[in-house]
């Protein structure tokens, strides 16, 4: 029984420096080199090179190279091209809101214009005195086109829909000995590319009465002979399709006349006034010419006046000599 406790206490106190033993080498640890290696299941990484930092990119302005004075003004045109496309930008808004506006109105103002028509009809001669009256439509007009435009009754002025794709010119006519059309019509419109282009009415002129043709014969006379040249005939107009995005005398109808023509209707005849005008300056010029001749007058009178009195002293002179 002895024996046996001797044992168990021998065999604690190996165990006890055992234990102490491999807590030490836990805690000291063996040298690195002599510690087993853990093996990993990963592949060996590689070590990326550094790369060198970006460059800074680099002012590309020429401003960078321009004296002080110079390169604020540069800035500020930079500055200014940049308030400038906001203001294009609020111009083109506005233009839209504008169109919008106008394509309103426009429809209330059609049964208007219907009613003005139907009274402008009941006065004869209401458009060719309008068109005679206007300056630079009359400018365009020779004898014969007056004449023509004596049988128009009716002109009418219409925007499409989308006011921005153009607008069409009729005009009606009374049985005439110039055309067989009754309508006479030209149009302005957009085409497929965006371009102003414009198409008109065939006119179907009677046996020898085709203006156009008249008016360049007229013109090849007077070019010969210095005379009086009658202007091209207003009636090319409708076969004029040269530039229709300059087209004046469409946009004289449209935006000058159309909305009131009335004011040129009512305006004199400006050839009455012209030779009113003329005539008082022939009158000014016999009232000048008359105080001219009663100046001259007076001054031969004094003239006659101052040789009889040297004639009267030459005379009492020899009396005292004598």
């Amino acid at each position: 029984m002895w024996n046996l406790k001797k044992k168990i206490k021998k065999e604690s106190v190996f165990s006890f420096f055992l234990t102490f033993i491999l807590l030490w080498v836990s805690f000291s640890g063996f040298p690195h080199s002599m510690a087993p290696k853990r093996q990993s299941s990963l592949p060996p990484q590689t070590k990326k090179p550094r790369l060198p930092p970006a460059p800074k990119p680099e002012k590309t302005s020429t401003s960078l190279d321009l004296p002080k004075g110079e390169k604020e003004q540069q800035e500020a045109i930079e500055h200014i091209d940049e308030v400038q496309n906001e203001i294009d930008r609020l111009n083109e808004q506005a233009s839209e809101e504008i169109l919008k506006v106008e394509q309103k109105y426009n429809k209330l103002r059609q049964p208007f214009f219907q009613k003005r028509s139907e009274l402008i009809a009941k006065i004869p001669n209401f458009w060719v005195t309008t068109f005679v009256n206007h300056p630079q439509v009359s400018a365009l007009l020779g004898e014969e086109d007056e004449e023509a435009l004596h049988y128009l009754t009716r002109v009418e002025v219409t925007e499409f829909e989308d006011i921005k794709s153009g607008y069409r010119i009729d005009f009606y006519f009374d049985e005439n000995p110039y055309f067989e059309n009754k309508v006479l019509s030209k149009e302005f419109h957009l085409n497929e590319s965006g371009d102003p282009s414009s198409k008109s009415t065939e006119i179907k002129w009677k046996s020898g009465k085709d203006l156009t043709k008249r008016s360049s014969q007229t013109q090849n006379k007077a070019s010969r002979k210095r005379q009086h040249e009658e202007p091209e005939s207003f009636f090319t107009w409708f076969t004029d399709h040269s530039d229709a995005g300059a087209d004046e005398l469409g946009e004289v109808i449209k935006d000058d006349i159309w909305p009131n023509p009335l004011q040129y209707y009512l305006v004199p005849d400006m050839d009455d006034e012209e030779g009113e005008g003329e005539e008082d300056d022939d009158d000014d010029e016999e009232e000048e010419g008359l105080e001219d001749i009663d100046e001259e007058g007076d001054e031969d009178e004094g003239e006659e006046d101052e040789d009889d009195d040297e004639g009267e002293e030459g005379e009492e002179d020899e009396g005292e000599d004598d």
